[in-house]
């Protein structure tokens, strides 16, 4: 089965290898994601999160509270470098939901009987199964790769500067970050990896150190003086190695 929606603003695409999965499985999955863009978008003026951010009184959902709590998580374990709520702006949580929320659909998947699949969320990904060859884009050049990891049972998530630009703020200075030109985590879950990328690229060059030693994190990087960094647990692929050479 394969299945491509744009959802959240970016192509989420869907791969099943198993048989006899039921097509109710990927509609849930994409069910799920059109909720969380209607529930968590800051975009979207009746959302919970734009409710909450604008003082209205109301219970928060279960899930926007663990949403929140995530948020606060990385903004301690990064010093304030990764904030939610930046100063003179709006409650932004999309670093923590889209990982989360990809998650949550891959649950949904392997609850539906499907072991081997591949979720890509705008370059975001969770597999099961495997393994599965990711590729790592160069940050300057889009038709070039810096290196292919092998992944099974894993997540795979990457910060950069080449999509949107200088767009991920380091909460301390309120300044864009700029020490890094890509980021890539590899975890357990993308709630973990998205999370991690994101706050680790706000840290700049420290980044690499600090989502190296979380549990279960590989990391693999390229600074903004065009350095090769990658922890010693990468996933690398032989392919990978001659390409990051």
């Amino acid at each position: 089965m394969r299945r491509v929606e744009h959802v959240m603003g970016f192509p989420v695409s869907l791969r099943i290898d198993d048989e006899g999965v039921p097509g109710q499985a990927a509609d849930a999955v994409f069910a799920w994601l059109r909720e969380v863009d209607a529930r968590f978008s800051p975009f979207r003026a009746d959302s919970e999160v734009s409710r909450l951010d604008r003082g209205e009184t109301f219970e928060p959902s279960d899930d926007l509270r663990e949403v929140l709590g995530l948020c606060a998580e990385y903004r301690t374990a990064t010093g304030g470098a990764f904030d939610a709520r930046l100063p003179g702006r709006r409650l932004d949580p999309c670093a923590v939901v889209k990982g989360w929320s990809v998650q949550r659909a891959a649950e949904l998947l392997t609850a539906a009987g499907a072991r081997r699949f591949c979720l890509n969320a705008g370059g975001d990904v969770v597999a099961a199964g495997g393994p599965w060859r990711v590729g790592i884009r160069h940050p300057e050049h889009a038709d070039r790769l810096c290196t292919v990891l092998e992944i099974t049972d894993a997540a795979v998530a990457t910060s950069a500067r080449y999509e949107r630009g200088d767009h991920i703020i380091d909460g301390r200075t309120g300044r864009p970050a700029t020490g890094l030109l890509s980021l890539t985590v590899v975890a357990a879950t993308l709630t973990e990896a998205d999370a991690a990328a994101t706050a680790a690229f706000a840290l700049g060059r420290e980044g690499v150190t600090w989502a190296a030693a979380r549990p279960g994190c590989a990391v693999f990087a390229v600074d903004a003086d065009r350095r090769v960094l990658r922890s010693p647990g990468l996933p690398v692929t032989r392919t990978g190695r001659r390409a990051a050479a």
